[in-house]
């Protein structure tokens, strides 16, 4: 058996691959590095993608905390609610206009790509969010924003790839078009609807920004927004966390860099779940405009 020759070429490719590679995973490995590190080690500035001086204090007193478990407890609620809420909308939605038969298609479709380019603004859209009572509350987090256009167009597109023959027999035989979405679309639709799930599961869960302007209260913040509080400082000194001491206590540095890996690990675990459906879902959803 004659063994594949590797050219230039493709020596070339994985030398330039595997150093973007490095490139891309440097920032994370350095993160965990420096939450890993003694105090001296992170002082001294030798820390770059391994650990010196092992230790878990960091993760210790930041786990120990219940402002970081309430934010998370928050955040997963959000970002499960959100997830079903968009889903759930955007599969409605986008099957009705993948319809030809639908009576003003292209018109409701116009309509919600208008949204795609032109909104009202942060200051509109906060006075509708207090005039209809969202204000301080979960629901301004996912409410507002549960239907992203392009995760629509492109849900749209994979249903219209569909073949016509399987819902035209199933018409046939008397179903309707709430049991064709649910009985054949949507099982065969797996590998788009995990992908826009995705899409819209890491959205809400690295929401920061309308949670700094519709949450007030402290016990509601989600987990980035905790995050900001302790990257600036606001909070460090006012959680119980132990700054005192050279030999045995965790520096500021690190217990920082160890609330960035709390708040980043959890979603990253739901990748390797769903890297089966991802790049054929985005692939066969963008077939056609």
């Amino acid at each position: 058996m004659k063994k594949k020759k590797i050219t230039v070429g493709q020596v070339i490719n994985y030398i330039l691959l595997l150093v973007l590679a490095f490139v891309c995973l440097y920032p994370f490995l350095n993160v965990i590095a420096y939450s890993l590190s003694g105090y001296n080690a992170v002082l001294s500035g030798k820390v770059t993608f391994y650990p010196i001086d092992f230790t878990l204090g960091a993760y210790q007193q930041i786990l120990g905390k219940t402002q970081i478990w309430n934010s998370m407890r928050t955040t997963v609620l959000v970002t499960l609610l959100g997830t079903g809420l968009s889903l759930i909308l955007t599969i409605f939605a986008s099957y009705a206009l993948s319809r030809s038969d639908l009576p003003g298609r292209k018109f409701l479709t116009g309509m919600i790509l208008f949204t795609m380019y032109f909104g009202g603004g942060m200051i509109p859209t906060f006075l509708v969010v207090k005039g209809v009572g969202l204000y301080d509350t979960l629901g301004a987090l996912f409410i507002p924003q549960a239907v992203n256009v392009f995760n629509f167009i492109v849900m749209r597109t994979f249903f219209r790839n569909l073949p016509e023959s399987l819902e035209e027999a199933a018409r046939i035989d008397g179903a309707s078009y709430m049991q064709v979405l649910v009985k054949i679309v949507l099982p065969l639709s797996l590998p788009i609807i995990a992908t826009i799930g995705l899409f819209y599961a890491v959205g809400y869960w690295n929401t920061y920004f309308d949670a700094l302007i519709y949450i007030q209260d402290p016990d509601k913040y989600t987990l980035q927004l905790r995050l900001r509080s302790l990257l600036f400082g606001e909070e460090l000194n006012n959680s119980g966390v132990n700054l005192e001491g050279l030999g045995t206590q965790v520096m500021t540095q690190s217990l920082k860099m160890a609330t960035v890996a709390v708040s980043t690990i959890p979603i990253l675990i739901v990748y390797p779940w769903l890297q089966k459906y991802f790049v054929k879902g985005v692939m066969v959803g963008s077939v056609k405009g």
